[in-house]
């Protein structure tokens, strides 16, 4: 592989990447104003820890859902 190609891969890689990390700040705004919505504020430590976790939760939840998609489409290519 040419150091161009090289290159090109690496900063499609990168771009890919802030596009990702852009899209989860505004998914991270979202839901925190959905969790303002609907319990009031997370201005607390303990707000702040709840918020933590259901987004940890549903991370994980949602991550397990597209391996899962992933390898059942890889078997079934």
């Amino acid at each position: 592989m040419s150091v161009k190609t090289e290159v090109m891969t690496q900063i499609a890689a990168l771009v890919t990447a802030a596009f990702g990390l852009v899209a989860a700040l505004a998914w991270n705004g979202a839901i925190q104003a959905i969790f303002k919505e609907v319990f009031g504020t997370t201005d607390t430590i303990t707000g702040n820890l709840v918020y933590a976790v259901v987004v940890t939760i549903v991370a994980v939840i949602a991550t397990m859902l597209i391996a899962r998609s992933v390898a059942t489409s890889k078997t079934e290519s």
